[in-house]
Parts: C-alpha cells; structure tokens; sequence
C-alpha cells in the first residue's frame, strides 16, 4: 500500500515517473486542479479517501476501478484515521495546560454526536471510523508483546485497590519488552495505565503520582478536573506508552490519558473483541464486577477453543474475591480441566504474584 496525504507526495511521486496507482491510498487531498495528471493515470485499485475533486473526475475514476470514498458531512471524528488517538489529540482543549471545557473536546463531542438519533450516513461514519481504528491498531501493535489488565471502573484515586492496580502495571511495564493494555476508562484501567506509563521511573516517582491524582478522586463530577490532574502528572514525568481500548459506547466513563496509544471506538463488541485480540502475552484480572466477570469468560472462551500455540496465561488476582464474592475460579477451572489451557489459569493472592506469572511466561 502507499499511502499519500499532501499534494507535495502525489506531485513527487508523479514527477518521478509513477503513472500505476493500484493500492495507492490517497486520503483528503484538494484534486480540483489534477485533473489532467490523474487521467494520465492507471488508477484501476487507487482507493480516494475524503478528496475533493473537478467535475466528472469522481465518477471517471470509479469508471475506471477506483474506489472513491466521500466525506460525510457533520461527523466530530475523522473516519479515514490512519493512526490511533493521544490524550491530547481527545481532550484538547482540555490537554496541560488547562484550558476549555470538556464538552468543548474532541472526545465530549463525539460522545454527544454517538448519542443522538443516527442517520444512515452516521451509521456509516462510525463504522468507517472503527474499521480504521482497528486497522491503525493492528499496524501500532505489529512486534509488540501486550499484556492485559482487566479491573473495575469504580476505583477511586486514592483507594488502596487503585494502589494496588498502578503497581501492577508498574511490574508489568518493568518487564523487558511487555506493554500494557487496559479499557482505556477510568478506575483499575487508569491506575494499570498509570503504572506502565511510569513502570521505568523510581518506585517513589508512582508514590508521588498517586498523592497528586488522589486529590480528584473520579471524574464525577468534573470529567475536566479530572483529567486535568493526570495531564499534571504527565507534564511533571515522562513515562512509557501503554494501549487503552475505550469506547464512546460507555462515554459517560471518559478515557484515562495515561494511555498514550488510544485506540477509541464506538462500538462495543469490536472494542471487547479487540482486548481480547491484542493481549498476546496474557490478561490479569483485577477484582471487578459484572464486565469484569464477562471478560474473564470471554477469555476463557478464547483459551478453550484455541490452537496450543495460541494460548496466553489468565490470572485472577484476590482469591477471596474469585472464589466466594464472584466465584467464577470454580467454574474456570473446570473448563480447563484436560484443555491444553489448563496450566495457563492461575489464581494468585496479590500483583506481585501476577506480575510474576507472566514474567515467567515470558
């Protein structure tokens, strides 16, 4: 594929002697005035993403086997993305230093956008938009080793279980070549995504972060103060960068922006998908909930079905928590029993146990 986003690459690449353009991809390019240099062309495969174009050239080039993919009118986000969001990219302008409100973002007006009454053409923005989020996903995720954290969404800054979610993902990050991948939300997701932004800074540095975050406990109810403390701790340390998979589906909850690589989207059942996809190097379950509990067993359904050399380790951390207040370690261990999965599930009393589990696995 070649990907063409200037005029300057389209003219250079034409001066140099190109005239075939299958697989080309050129993406919202003014081509009101290449007319004559694109009929010159062989664009039988040539995909035209968000251009502009004379009169008559469109429908010349869909003629002659090109794909030509307009611009929807009205949409927040841009749907042809090649890349996957930053913090700052979804809050400005509510990014360090502060300024604007939330509502004003990127992110608050994609979630106002996705929950109106849709059209036919919003149907089709955001299925475009995630179909390109998933494939700048899987083009970011190319010969990284990810591992998952699952967790509750209600953990409070400050809270020893938000403790204890940050430095596992400190221990996870600490691991030679690993990255951390979450929710992309708030609560267990944001505190495993702070500790693999900081997992190669001092232990003292994560102390620090945790005493300044714990000053906004939620995001309730100011989604901007929250945010705000974390750009904070961003601004004061550079750090690593982890994967967060968040949705607008559950917009309500706003993305951690600790996760540097935000792969955003706004259906639901491609976003779970996809966090069970990219956690190659296995998943740790925090105490969570009902979603938690759903994740556990799509990952279980995953392990059950799969090829050997597919398989990646489950651990669930807090044995009280998964065998009598949720007691799905019951039924998980059943299902792996005689299953090539079976010694990839383990149930372990803390993070550091979990970190060790997939330190060995490595």
């Amino acid at each position: 594929m070649v990907l063409v986003e200037s005029l300057a690459e389209l003219d250079r690449r034409l001066a140099a002697g190109a005239t075939w353009m299958t697989g080309w991809r050129l993406r919202q390019l003014d081509l009101t005035e290449r007319s004559q240099q694109l009929r010159e062309c062989d664009v039988e495969g040539a995909t035209f993403i968000g251009c502009r174009f004379a009169n008559g050239d469109a429908d010349w080039l869909e003629e002659q086997g090109a794909l030509v993919l307009p611009t929807i009118a009205g949409v927040p986000v841009d749907v042809y993305r090649t890349g996957l969001y930053t913090p700052e990219e979804l809050y400005s302008p509510v990014s360090w230093p502060p300024a604007g409100r939330y509502a004003e973002s990127l992110d608050g007006r994609a979630y106002a956008w996705s929950q109106q009454v849709g059209t036919p053409e919003d149907t089709l923005a955001r299925a475009l938009h995630d179909h390109a989020v998933d494939e700048a996903l899987e083009s970011w995720r190319h010969g990284r080793h990810i591992v998952g954290v699952m967790g509750g969404h209600a953990l409070d800054r400050g809270s020893e279980g938000y403790a204890e979610a940050a430095r596992l993902g400190a221990a996870l990050g600490a691991i030679n070549g690993v990255t951390v991948a979450t929710g992309g939300g708030p609560g267990a997701m944001e505190a495993a995504n702070l500790g693999g932004y900081l997992a190669r800074q001092p232990a003292r540095t994560l102390t620090r972060a945790l005493t300044m975050l714990s000053a906004v406990p939620s995001y309730r109810p100011s989604v901007r103060a929250w945010a705000q403390a974390a750009f904070e701790v961003r601004a004061t340390w550079p750090g690593e960068v982890s994967l967060g998979i968040p949705t607008w589906h559950y917009g309500h909850e706003p993305p951690n922006v600790f996760a540097g690589a935000i792969a955003k989207l706004f259906r639901n059942s491609l976003r779970e998908s996809l966090l069970l996809q990219v956690c190659d190097g296995g998943i740790v379950f925090l105490p969570g909930a009902a979603g938690t509990v759903q994740e556990v067993f799509q990952d279980a359904c995953e392990n059950y079905y799969a090829d050997p050399s597919s398989l990646a380790p489950m651990v669930l951390v807090g044995r009280r928590h998964w065998t009598e207040e949720r007691p799905v370690w019951q039924l998980l261990e059943a299902l792996a029993q005689g299953r090539a999965m079976a010694p990839l599930i383990h149930l372990v009393d803390d993070v550091e146990e979990a970190a060790a589990v997939i330190q060995a696995a490595r």
